[in-house]
């Protein structure tokens, strides 16, 4: 269930704003590194490095440090209290779970904002009550899609809904339509770069998935 914590209530509208939060998970450090660089140049203003990535710590601290005046970066596939701890070290600024985890109640007790994974009616409740600030719909595409998240946020119209897996940049306004504060993006946006690929093709992408948003009521610019 959101606070008021001033580093909350920023991610909370950057999401509203930004509506993208590109996910990074990759089988490199230094391409981690490059691909979380080029999105925030490219104006993705919220960076999520998964802990399963090599080094993901070293990257999250040293984007955290070089990031632009209102972005934030963060770590995802944060499971247990320890990680969540790590990520504070290593100075992150907020979490992402894949399901209901007890690093949901411990980054909230933390002041850290985190974005909890739930697919059913009963994990979205629990891990609101548990300090979500976000509920991350998860794997959105898997299921039924906007129609899905529609059909949750109808019993639960007070939870900030983000909708993540399988989500391109054609689907982004179909989600906010449908409810959804913002989408978390991974393959469609990053592609290979975070594994050693092609980071100018990144970049068009970045660039595409801002480009989306900007007719949503949220945009980067």
């Amino acid at each position: 269930m959101a606070g008021d914590g001033s580093r909350e209530q920023m991610f909370l509208d950057l999401v509203r704003r930004h509506r993208v939060m590109a996910i990074v998970r990759g089988d490199s450090t230094a391409a981690a590194l490059a691909t979380g660089h080029a999105l925030l140049e490219e104006g993705i203003a919220l960076v999520e490095v998964t802990l399963t990535t090599p080094g993901a710590l070293d990257v999250i601290a040293e984007l955290a440090q070089a990031r632009p005046c209102g972005t934030l970066v963060g770590a995802g596939t944060v499971l247990t209290t320890g990680n969540v701890a790590d990520v504070l070290c290593a100075g992150g600024e907020f979490v992402v779970t894949p399901c209901p985890a007890p690093s949901v109640e411990a980054a909230a007790k933390a002041g850290l904002p985190v974005a909890a994974g739930a697919y059913t009616t009963g994990e979205a409740y629990a891990v609101w009550q548990a300090g979500a600030s976000v509920v991350k719909l998860f794997p959105a595409g898997a299921g039924g899609g906007p129609a899905y998240l529609k059909a949750l946020r109808d019993p639960l119209p007070d939870i900030a809904f983000m909708a993540v897996g399988g989500v391109g940049a054609k689907d982004v306004p179909r989600y906010i339509e449908a409810g959804a504060v913002g989408v978390g993006v991974g393959g469609p946006l990053v592609g290979d770069a975070a594994r050693g690929g092609d980071l100018i093709a990144l970049r068009e992408r970045a660039r595409a998935f801002v480009a989306s948003v900007r007719d949503l009521g949220g945009s980067p610019t």
